[in-house]
């Protein structure tokens, strides 16, 4: 079935599963929650349920309906094989197809609303069952974008059900969270992103920082347990340990001069090295608590490099402050 495959979000499903079964699935939902957790899946899921002319409620996965909403072009735009299944994602469509002369690079664009959603959901379903619109990132709609959505999200034809995705929910305009009912998705478990990353074929090896690291999404550890990254990683945290038990700060400003990189990749690498000293504090709290209070503080001062990160600073001079302050910890 469409839904058993998706894991860790017990709540969500239950709510979707009650709707289905009684018939009464809400005209438009808002899917919230981070990246990697199931947003997704999920709404592919009720989109198929929804297509479904196999005689399941929650969709039978097996009829052509089903396969065919989640079974996607191989050219693009990568868009769902079933007519009535759409997706609405920043720069999906190629630009003359949405009527632009060029790519949509900040946004979901109002010419896009018009083309892929306006210009069909007041009219019926191609094959009769219901028209479904997944949009992805739905916080990446403009402003125009979302006020030309507003009306067909707030009256639909029946039978038309649109499920927006964000991890940013906050960056929605109100009058598109007022039309939308959530539906939460946390965090998934670290068992079960552990499972995901085995199904995958991580090594073993790779799988534990990238669950720590990861915060409960499965796609992130994906990209995190990957072996190159994971390499890099490691040589990042190994090179900035040895620049603070160097005797001087030479190393730290080789360290600085190829830390001007991005800050996203710095911070991912900087969330790595404090996770790499949480594990030390938590060895060595019995044995040794001298050493995991050393760790402990320096742990403290990796998270306020990362704040400083967030907060527009020099990657370099971040890195060489870093450095002496963890120096500084004995």
């Amino acid at each position: 079935m469409p839904f058993s495959h998706i894991l860790g979000q017990e709540a969500a499903l239950a709510t979707l599963g009650a709707a289905l079964t009684r018939g009464r699935v809400h005209h438009a939902y808002r899917f919230e929650g981070p990246d990697g957790t199931g947003k997704e899946l999920c709404a592919f899921a009720l989109a198929q349920a929804l297509v479904c002319v196999g005689g399941d409620p929650l969709g039978c996965g097996r009829c052509d309906a089903c396969v065919r909403a989640v079974k996607l072009a191989e050219d693009r735009p990568h868009s769902p094989l079933h007519p009535d299944v759409a997706i609405v994602e920043k720069n999906f469509y190629p630009p003359e197809t949405i009527g632009r002369s060029r790519p949509e690079l900040t946004d979901i664009s109002v010419d896009q609303i018009r083309t892929i959603v306006l210009a069909h959901a007041a009219y019926p379903p191609h094959e009769g069952r219901a028209r479904v619109y997944i949009v992805r990132r739905a916080e990446e709609l403009s402003v125009s974008a979302a006020n030309a959505l507003l009306k067909t999200l707030e009256e639909p034809r029946a039978g038309t059900h649109f499920i927006l995705l964000t991890s940013r929910g906050d960056r929605l305009l109100n009058t598109i969270r007022s039309r939308t009912l959530p539906v939460r998705f946390g965090p998934l478990p670290d068992d079960v992103v552990r499972n995901v990353l085995r199904a995958a074929a991580v090594p073993e090896e790779r799988q534990e920082l990238a669950v720590e690291l990861a915060a409960g999404s499965a796609s992130l550890a994906l990209e995190l347990s990957d072996e190159e990254r994971t390499a890099a990683r490691d040589a990042f945290v190994t090179q900035v340990l040895d620049a603070v038990a160097a005797r001087d700060l030479g190393p730290a400003v080789v360290l600085s001069e190829s830390g001007d990189k991005d800050k996203g990749a710095l911070k991912e690498d900087l969330r790595a090295l404090a996770a790499v000293l949480a594990r030390r504090a938590r060895h060595d709290v019995a044995a040794a608590p001298n050493a995991a209070a050393t760790a402990a503080r320096r742990y403290e001062a990796v998270a306020r490099a990362v704040v400083s990160l967030e907060r527009n600073a020099s990657p370099g001079l971040t890195m060489i402050a870093l450095v002496q302050e963890m120096r500084a910890v004995i």
